[in-house]
């Protein structure tokens, strides 16, 4: 053992990897995303979370019922005095998280000591998105009410609670965590795998020498992208039949929207991910690169998506950025779609919001795809 002959290939590997600029970058970049994505842009406890209250009557207590639960800083009133309607139709959309039902006669009942029921339905497609809110709305019942419950009415004070809240989790009565989470493993899943495969099929016909036949046949660059990309929508879909089936089978999650909207939609979220990982095999100069770009490209996704934390607990500059990504509006389709029953219409923006995104990456993998040829 020779400690100058290792030193020697110690200083020649350590050149060799400074010479590699994106892999450099990469091992530098990777843990500082990860300190930022965590220290900033992670929150596990969600605030100002729109609310829309369908309320019958708009008396004195009512306001102040209404004022409490802003100054607990968990909800955002978007929609007030709306109808019950038009309440369900924002939450099925994904526009509220939370409805707060006051019912007829609520003021005059408690005033009566009759303990009247104030109703919450809370969206638990995401459980933890909601709860400390929905903990939040049982303080209320013993506090919120207090200044005005003076003089005469000092004893409905003395009373614990003066009214009652219910909670509905609509789309999750039981809350249970795998309903959220095994919808979202397909986005992810695809994500990862979908990238990785196509940004290594091009890399690899580079460093097996294979490039230069491809070149020399009259296939156009659009030609080689689709041509390179459809056997992965096949192996996309199959993935996509594992998971379900694992979904019902194991875990018994609902199916309740339309499957062959789900497929279809999947296929638009696959052709996004594609594209990436096509773009990626443009700008890699081997296989190792190309893996790289794909965890660069998926950390973020998997944190700013909302499929680990709630996607309204993090502050607006990491929203932006998680709007950005098309698994963002995946997850807000496949949970519309199975538990909520969401149709085309209500997935519209996020539709619109995946076309686009597919539109712009493959304008710009078919760009680079021509200048690699040149």
């Amino acid at each position: 053992m020779s400690l100058r002959r290792a030193l020697a290939v110690f200083i020649k590997e350590f050149q060799q990897i400074l010479r590699d600029r994106l892999t450099f970058a990469m091992a530098v970049m990777i843990p500082v995303m990860q300190l930022v994505l965590f220290g900033y842009a992670i929150n596990t406890d969600p605030k100002q979370l729109p609310t829309a209250i369908v309320a019958a009557e708009h008396g004195p207590l009512v306001r102040t019922l209404t004022t409490a639960m802003q100054n607990t800083g968990y909800f955002d009133v978007v929609m007030n005095g709306v109808s019950e309607a038009k309440a369900d139709d924002a939450m099925l959309r994904g526009d509220v998280q939370l409805i707060v039902v006051v019912p007829p006669q609520f003021e005059a009942q408690l005033l009566r000591g009759q303990k009247p029921v104030l109703y919450v339905a809370a969206d638990a497609t995401d459980p933890s998105a909601s709860a400390n809110a929905v903990a939040a709305l049982g303080q209320l019942s013993t506090q919120a009410l207090r200044r005005d419950l003076t003089g005469p009415l000092r004893a409905l004070n003395a009373q614990a609670p003066p009214f009652e809240v219910r909670v509905h989790r609509r789309y999750n009565p039981e809350g249970l965590s795998r309903v959220n989470i095994v919808p979202g493993l397909i986005g992810t899943i695809l994500t990862m795998t979908m990238i990785m495969f196509t940004g290594l099929a091009m890399t690899r016909e580079r460093e097996r020498g294979t490039m230069e036949n491809l070149l020399a046949t009259p296939v156009q660059p659009l030609e080689v992208m689709v041509g390179k990309i459809l056997p992965y929508v096949v192996i996309g879909y199959l993935q996509l039949m594992v998971i379900m089936g694992a979904a019902w089978l194991l875990f018994g999650v609902p199916m309740v929207g339309s499957g062959p909207l789900l497929g279809a939609m999947i296929g638009v979220f696959i052709l996004a991910n594609l594209a990436v990982g096509f773009t990626f095999s443009t700008l890699a100069r081997n296989q190792l690169q190309s893996v790289q770009m794909t965890l660069f490209f998926f950390l973020p996704s998997m944190l700013l998506s909302g499929f680990m934390f709630p996607f309204r607990g993090m502050p607006r500059w990491a929203q932006w950025i998680g709007e950005v990504l098309p698994l963002t509006h995946f997850l807000r389709i496949v949970r519309g779609i199975m538990l909520k029953g969401a149709g085309l219409t209500e997935l519209l923006p996020e539709l619109g919001a995946l076309l686009a995104f597919v539109l712009a990456v493959s304008v710009l993998a078919i760009a680079r795809y021509r200048q690699t040829l040149d």
